[in-house]
């Protein structure tokens, strides 16, 4: 196989990669990058439009990808480690990276009966949104909803913490004020985190069509999405701690919800 040779941070190609890891250059492009072998593996299993692999030259392919490389269908390029790190963010680049097309979201899951759904509303850190999509991957819910003042999901290190679970289920960007009342009109009950809930998320009933609201890290629900929370719950703690961060706290109730749902 003979792919082209990147060696010069000044090519123009580089430098369109590196501006990937600007919010500004995704959205006028529609592109993103991911990083590493295993996220490349997802992209290619869910079917994601891969535009380009690009693959460190003293490394080599890694072995994992090979039946890609010679499959085609996309296009694969060598590149120098300086390249790779400046297309990467990254002191120590991975050995490969792709660029992909933004997905494309099927928002019909979000109204599915007994419908499983995370909303996240202003929730900024990219390793938490990248946890919270991971654990409704692991419980099977049905999508997670990004409103806005959350972290761009394409963002390096939120793609980078899902760990492939962006390729699993719909990840859907949307207008909270707009999204929750029509979930509401379909029967959807909403429920936020309360310290004044008199429900435990353990005698809570999640086997209804139900959709978590997590709040920013620092100020939780917005005054406008709290007004729209059907019901509150709370977590009990025994231990000494004030409280959980939002990935943890999302964790915890998407594990009961799925225990009641199948597990019983």
């Amino acid at each position: 196989m003979n792919h082209l040779l990147l060696t010069s941070i000044q090519n123009e190609r580089v430098k369109q990669w590196a501006s990937l890891l600007d919010k500004k250059y995704r959205d006028r492009t529609g592109l993103f990058i991911i990083e590493g072998v295993h996220l490349v593996q997802e992209a290619f299993k869910s079917s994601a439009a891969v535009q380009c692999v690009v693959y460190n030259t003293e490394r080599g392919i890694p072995q994992e990808l090979e039946q890609h490389a010679r499959e085609g269908g996309s296009e694969w390029v060598q590149a120098t480690p300086q390249v790779m790190a400046k297309c990467t963010g990254t002191d120590t680049p991975p050995p490969v990276f792709a660029v992909l097309e933004k997905l494309k979201r099927d928002d019909t899951a979000l109204f599915r009966n007994n419908s499983l759904v995370v909303v996240l509303d202003g929730v900024r850190d990219p390793g938490n949104v990248g946890t919270i999509i991971r654990s409704a991957d692991a419980v099977g819910a049905d999508a997670v909803v990004l409103g806005k003042g959350s972290v761009d999901l394409y963002n390096p290190k939120t793609v980078r913490s899902t760990m492939g679970s962006l390729f699993h289920l719909p990840i859907i960007e949307a207008d909270l004020a707009e999204l929750l009342p029509e979930a509401q009109s379909k029967g959807i009950k909403l429920v936020g985190t309360s310290l004044q809930a008199t429900h435990t998320c353990y005698t809570y009933d999640w086997t209804a069509g139900t959709w978590l609201l997590m709040g920013n890290e620092s100020e939780g629900l917005s005054d406008a999405v709290r007004k729209t929370v059907d019901e509150s719950v709370i977590i009990p703690m025994q231990g000494e701690a004030e409280s959980l961060n939002v990935a943890m706290a999302a964790t915890v109730l998407l594990y009961e919800a799925l225990r009641q749902r199948k597990y019983k």
